[in-house]
């Protein structure tokens, strides 16, 4: 058994001379790993994108590459190149990278109409390799080319279906709308790829295709793209070479002929192109039931392989529903697209993809694949009298698409006028034997390879296919990373991260705090958790409640793996990864686990001392049934996330430069303001900062709960004035406070500083971003002093106490050097709630500069509440539903909530900046179907809004669906909030059904799940038969319990219908669909 390097094994040699795991180069190659062009032929594994570059790469006089750095679009291309690998033309295609900037492309256009031009190379096709975000600054370029076309090069451009998009929540985007509008605008051709399997001869296609126009071929950049699988039947050059001469032979007379429009040519090109190769493809792929009713055009990767594989899927359950897939996008052959269209369609819809969310909300914009079928139905009905309605379902490019979306889209087409469509349960696309592992860990570990050289390894077993994809999220644990292994007997197509993982591994547990990784893993599979120095004892202490409950209810098998227990990898640690490789084989693959130790000789192999080593690291952890009932805090919950979001090809890359120094004089800061471009200094309202702020205005502040009261809940609206903010439904509006101004001033005076030197320190939302402020505003406005210190604040402050008994006591503190310290910094953070000030009066001796505070302290941050109105109804103002937060620590001071007790003070008229941010409580697309909110206190502010945007439907003449309200306090006279509001919005008919839960008003407690419970019929009916929409604001503690109420709805209902139904999958189908939402804190 040989572990996998770049040479195919693993540490073959002996303990001292080690070989060091090979850290893959891109996730762009397969397995990481370079290829020789010569070796890509027949079954092979191999990434799309390898694919692309070699059609691009051997074909071309020329490849022009605009590739960002990360995405390596042409690192394949480039190698050969350097390698002087020659092309089908027995020359060196010459690659070109440049850059994505204004008047890209004029290279490429200068080449072909430059004197020097050999004009015997005039047919040899030019390429362009580029992502989705370089088509924009391309475009005059191939406007210009369009309009010299008929003495050009054929030029195809192999692009990359993605794009940095800064505002969303993903980084990175699946971009088609850039390839669909140039070759609308332009008249170029367009042609997607479904798969990796089929990648290959759409680039040759799009290759044949632009002898007759310039044509784009597009595909998924994310994952398909970067996939490594493997293709049986790959050309190699020569192959690649008769393929395009046979079929341009046999189609140059039509390709010449002016009685063929361009889209005859296609036609004749891909008769010619079927002929060759003995495939099927067509400008439009039918899937689905024989006789559907309703069918959805599809375009891109991602859209085509999954609607494809779930139409089918649904259609052998009898579902009558389809799906087109949208080969060739341009030339659009109507006739051919009508003859793809079965003829019992009565509906059909588009699934058309625009640039941003609030366009998918909009109704007056339309995506560029809808206008195109629209005609061709139009054309339809022209001559013969037959007109399906065509309807649109539009998506963000930010949209990641699964299993779940699609069917429950394609499940809603097909369902009948009063029928739910959550018939069905949830679909699994992979072959029975399919085996799936997950691997999540962080960039830095030295076990982050390890997926793909297990991957390199299964590979080896020709009886097997394997599948490789991996994706970084650098802005989570200083860069995580999730990797997903499938292998099985049949060729494996899903464009989707794996859910039922039969293994999956985790790199550090602190991963378990940001994602909800046990959610990847179908039930009794197997954790393999790696640690360091793991003790039994502290389990429940490394593992939060949560995560616990979930092992046990889903029956895991726990098994540890200790790398501290292994001699080898405490003197090497790069032997760490093969440690993880040998847990993963042993627990997963056994029969290649024992198979290889047999062939090893023994002391002559490290793997063989590092098995040893394993029986000693690897443990099984005993699930104790205590775990199952264990009751969780009211601010404990699993993370919302189930997957990471992927903004980064490649792995973070920790800068080891030293802070700069923030603190800065006068002149310099005047210098800033002078010298702007010399300085890279922006003007912006303050804090400036990515997010856009504004400011506005108190309007009204009202308590909502008596004086003698315990609790202070208010209500605050402000007025937008000429502010210009505009929010939608279920957003959030963001804070900036300030902290208090006597406070301020009192600390300046204690610490002796000068409150109008001129400092610059990090803005509050972004600290790479500086600004220049005088000391006062700074502890005002930027610098949290009156925050909660966390250990690292203890342990950089220590640098700079004199005293050696305070620099002890910090660096204890800081470090957790032992159980009282931290037992100590847990009573200062939980208990005394001590703040960065308090600190600093407590440790005299520790006396750091300004400049060392405004590096060591942690910047404010902005403060988001749910907004409590719509703006449809209140068009200039906006509402909040605030409870103070305050308590008085063990000394007897009084202690708040710095933003909470900020907005308490504000005086109406008050000015205060503010900034929107979007949230996932949204009201469901249709206004007649039913919404379900449960608010907990001031959880109903976002639900406030929900009745008033749904009676002002109504006022519009809109229908709407069945509004339910379950609302929780502890006493209806002190905190039935908005309570009047409520009881008129019931008599109006707007809500209704209101639910009021309040627990100390009799002698036993009653809750909101009580009253769900109570009118559970109610919900089966609005939220399962009429395709309800459920929402949960406020803590975290009651989510177990509703849930509870709702899968006992799901499977109350199946029984009823004679089915039975998992509770649990169901709703998380209903989440994927966001008609299961939670807010929650």
């Amino acid at each position: 058994m040989h572990l996998q390097t770049s040479e195919s094994s693993g540490p073959a040699g002996s303990t001292q001379q080690q070989q060091k795991p090979k850290q893959p180069n891109s996730t762009a190659l397969p397995f990481g790993q370079n290829v020789e062009l010569s070796s890509l032929s027949g079954p092979t594994y191999l990434t799309a994108q390898t694919l692309v570059q070699q059609v691009a790469y051997a074909l071309s006089d020329k490849l022009f590459s605009f590739s960002p750095e990360s995405f390596d679009l042409d690192i394949a291309a480039r190698a050969w190149s350097d390698a002087k690998q020659k092309n089908v033309y027995g020359e060196v295609t010459g690659v070109q990278g440049l850059e994505t900037r204004s008047g890209a492309g004029t290279l490429a256009l200068g080449y072909m109409f430059s004197p020097d031009f050999d004009l015997s190379k005039r047919h040899v096709p030019q390429s362009i390799v580029a992502s989705a975000g370089s088509l924009l600054h391309l475009r005059p370029a191939l406007d210009q080319l369009s309009l010299l076309y008929d003495v050009a090069n054929p030029t195809v451009l192999q692009v990359a279906a993605v794009d940095y998009a800064a505002e969303t929540q993903a980084g990175l985007v699946t971009d088609y709308t850039a390839a669909l509008t140039l070759a609308e605008e332009l008249g170029l051709g367009l042609v997607a790829s479904k798969s990796a399997y089929e990648i290959q001869h759409m680039s040759l296609l799009s290759t044949l295709l632009s002898s007759i126009i310039p044509t784009i071929h597009t595909y998924d950049g994310i994952t398909v793209g970067r996939e490594t699988t493997r293709v049986v039947d790959v050309l190699g050059l020569p192959g690649l070479k008769r393929t395009y001469d046979s079929v341009l032979s046999a189609v140059k007379d039509d390709i010449a002929s002016k009685r063929f429009t361009n889209e005859g040519k296609l036609s004749k090109l891909l008769l010619a192109f079927n002929a060759e190769l003995g495939t099927e493809y067509r400008a439009f792929e039918y899937h689905g039931h024989d006789s559907p009713d309703h069918v959805l055009v599809v375009f891109g990767t991602v859209e085509a392989s999954l609607s494809a594989q779930v139409a089918e899927a649904l259609a052998q359950q009898g579902a009558k529903v389809g799906v087109i897939n949208v080969r060739v996008y341009r030339p659009f052959v109507e006739e051919d697209f009508l003859s793809a269209l079965p003829p019992t369609v009565q509906q059909i819809t588009v699934l058309g993809q625009v640039n941003d969310k609030p366009s998918a909300l909009d109704s007056n914009v339309t995506s560029s694949l809808y206008a195109d079928v629209v005609a061709a139905v139009n054309f339809q009905s022209m001559t013969s009298g037959k007109t399906p309605s065509v309807f649109e379902v539009k998506y963000a490019r930010e949209t990641v698409w699964t299993v779940s979306k699609i069917q429950g889209l394609l499940q809603q087409l097909g369902a009948k006028s009063g029928e739910s469509d959550a018939q069905l349960p949830g679909l699994s696309l992979t072959a029975k034997d399919t085996k799936q592992y997950t691997f999540w860990d962080v960039s830095s570990s030295k076990s982050a390879n390890a997926p793909l050289m297990l991957g390199q390894l299964l590979s080896d077993d020709s009886s097997l296919n394997v599948a490789v994809r991996s994706g970084h999220d650098n802005l989570v644990q200083g860069g995580a990373l999730r990797t997903d292994l499938r292998a099985s007997s049949k060729s494996i197509e899903a464009a989707y991260s794996v859910k039922d993982a039969d293994v999956v591994v985790i790199g550090t547990e602190k991963l378990l705090k940001d994602f909800a990784v046990l959610s990847s893993v179908k039930d009794e599979g197997v954790v393999i958790l790696k640690s360091s120095g793991w003790k039994d004892e502290d389990v429940e202490k490394t593992l939060t409640t949560p995560v616990r409950k979930t092992i046990a209810a889903k029956k895991l098998a726990l098994w540890v793996l200790d790398v501290s227990a292994s001699p080898l990898v405490e003197e090497s640690d790069e032997l760490e990864s093969y440690l993880l490789q040998l847990a993963f084989l042993k627990l997963s693959k056994p029969e290649v686990y024992e198979a290889g130790l047999k062939k090893l000789n023994a002391g002559g192999d490290a793997l063989d001392a590092l098995a040893k080593d394993l029986e000693i690291a690897l443990k099984q952890i005993e699930i104790p049934e205590s775990w199952l009932t264990a009751e969780l805090e009211e601010n404990e919950s699993l993370p919302v996330s189930d997957d990471l979001n992927i903004n980064s090809f490649a792995p973070y890359e920790a800068a080891d430069d030293e802070p700069p120094s923030y603190l800065r004089n006068w002149e310099v800061a005047a210098r800033g303001l002078v010298f702007k471009e010399a300085y890279g200094t922006s003007t912006a309202l303050r804090p400036e900062l990515s997010t856009k702020t504004a400011i506005v205005h108190v309007k009204e502040h009202r308590r909502l709960t008596p004086e003698s009261y315990d609790r202070n809940i208010f209500h605050i609206e402000f007025d937008l004035g000429d502010s210009g903010v505009k929010y939608e439904i279920g957003e959030a509006l963001g804070i900036h406070a300030e902290n208090d101004k006597a406070h301020v001033e009192e600390f300046i005076k204690w610490y002796g500083l000068e409150p109008e030197e001129i400092v610059e320190v990090p803005s509050r939302e972004d600290p790479s971003i500086l600004e220049n402020r005088t000391v006062y505003q700074s502890l005002v406005q930027n610098i949290d002093i009156f925050g909660r210190p966390p250990k690292r604040f203890y342990e950089a402050l220590s640098e700079f106490a004199s005293e050696d008994k305070e620099k002890t006591e910090l660096l204890m503190l800081g470090t957790g050097g032992n159980q009282e310290a931290q037992l100590e910094f847990k009573r200062r953070a939980e208990v005394d709630t001590i703040t960065y000030a308090d600190v600093l009066l407590e440790f005299p001796s520790a006396h750091p500069s300004f400049h060392d505070i405004v590096r060591i302290v942690s910047p404010m941050k902005r403060r988001e509440y749910s907004i409590a109105s719509s703006q449809k109804v209140t068009p200039n103002s906006v509402s909040l539903l605030i409870v103070t937060v305050n308590w008085v620590d063990p000394k007897g001071r009084d202690r708040f909530g710095q933003a909470t007790r900020y907005l308490d003070a504000l005086p109406v008229g008050a000015p205060v900046t503010v900034s929107v941010k979007p949230s996932v409580m949204k009201l469901p697309p249709k206004t007649t179907q039913p919404i379900i909110m449960a608010g907990l206190g001031t959880g109903l502010a976002p639900f406030r809004a929900f009745v008033q945007e749904r009676a002002w439907q109504r006022d519009q003449g809109m229908p709407i669906g069945d509004v339910f309200l379950y609302m929780g306090a502890r006493h209806q006279r002190e905190e039935y909030l908005y309570g009047e509001e409520w009881e008129a919005y019931q008599d109006a008919g707007v809500i209704t059904l209101l639910g009021r839960a309040f627990s100390r008003d009799q002698p036993q407690k009653i809750y909101i799940q009580d009253r769900m419970r109570q009118t559970i019929d109610d919900i089966r009916r609005a939220y399962l038969r009429e395709d309800g929409a459920f929402y949960l604001c406020g803590p975290t503690w009651p989510v177990p319990d509703v849930t509870a109420v709702l899968e006992e709805a799901v499977e109350t209902e199946g029984r009823a219908e004679g089915k039975k139904k998992d509770g649990p999958k169901e709703i998380e189908r209903l989440k994927d669909e966001l008609r299961y939402v939670l807010e929650v804190y």
